[in-house]
């Protein structure tokens, strides 16, 4: 079936039956897009997997949203429907092309990192990152929580097990026990967790919102590091800047980023046939931790 007749019969099930035309949008890597324009009422966005999703997909979507935009302050789409099938929201702008948009978006990030620290890593339930589940389990040790559930939980995916050779898996044990040597001792923070630049649109008037979270109390680094690495614009500078002296990061901040987004890495790795060089990265960041021969 046709991308937008699939979501327009979703949205008829679900009991939204006003709708004139579903025009598929691009952008996503896990699930079929739409926007759907409606007799007498807003257009809508709507998200559906082509296959039957797990059962919970898409209400731990609307949660991470509501957590954002009601422990946070950070803005986020209306959730209007979700069900097992189906995720409708209020419709977002694309992102303004300019300094200043990214300037506010850094005050936006440092209020949800700064005002949502918590005692433990994890949270209330396992979610979704794209159509693998992110496990959530309560931890008090952020580093034995990252190293577990963040990146050794990939071994084990067929793709991760086809790619990585066993140098590469004994590196990336031995760069999970000398975390505590390699990151800075942080509390949890309240995190989108799927933060590439894709996922940052703009409300109506034009301020920073977030879409497709997996949220989860951890690093508020792993947030940062995920618009670090995924090509953010050249109007972007200026939020890395601002977000390091709003939140009061140390000068040796970027120099992080690869280890954490490794756990994003190997997410890509073990979902998409094509991994856009996760592999490759992946490799790069553990080289230090191979055996020398």
């Amino acid at each position: 079936m046709h991308p937008a007749a699939f979501l327009l019969d979703g949205l008829r099930r679900a009991g939204i039956r006003d709708v004139v035309t579903v025009e598929p949008v691009t952008g996503g890597l896990a699930a079929l897009a739409g926007i759907a324009t409606r007799r007498g009422a807003p257009p809508v966005f709507v998200k559906a997997f082509a296959d039957t999703p797990d059962d919970d997909v898409f209400a731990a979507e609307a949660e991470g949203l509501t957590a954002l935009r009601e422990l946070g302050g950070v803005p986020t789409p209306d959730v209007i429907h979700a069900d097992r099938e189906l995720l409708v929201l209020s419709v977002l702008k694309p992102r303004p092309s300019s300094e200043t948009f990214w300037e506010q978006f850094a005050h936006t990030l440092a209020r949800l990192h700064l005002s949502t620290t918590h005692p433990r890593f994890g949270w209330h339930r396992d979610n979704w990152l794209g159509r693998r589940r992110q496990i959530n389990t309560w931890s008090e040790d952020g580093f034995a929580f990252f190293a577990e559930h963040r990146l050794l939980r990939w071994l084990g995916e067929p793709r991760v097990d086809a790619a990585l050779d066993a140098a590469d898996r004994a590196a990336l044990e031995r760069l999970c026990q000398r975390l505590p040597e390699l990151l800075p001792h942080r509390p949890a923070a309240l995190t989108h967790g799927d933060l590439w630049t894709q996922n940052l649109l703009a409300t109506p008037d034009d301020r920073p919102a977030l879409i497709d979270p997996a949220v989860s109390y951890t690093w508020a680094e792993v947030d940062l590091a995920h618009v670090w690495t995924t090509v953010p614009p050249p109007e972007a500078q200026r939020f890395f800047t601002r977000y390091a002296e709003l939140t009061s990061l140390d000068a040796g901040w970027p120099a992080r980023m690869p280890i954490l987004q490794l756990r994003q890495h190997l997410a890509v790795l073990a979902q998409f046939d094509d991994d856009w060089g996760a592999a490759d990265h992946i490799r790069a960041t553990l080289a230090p931790f191979r055996p020398l021969s």
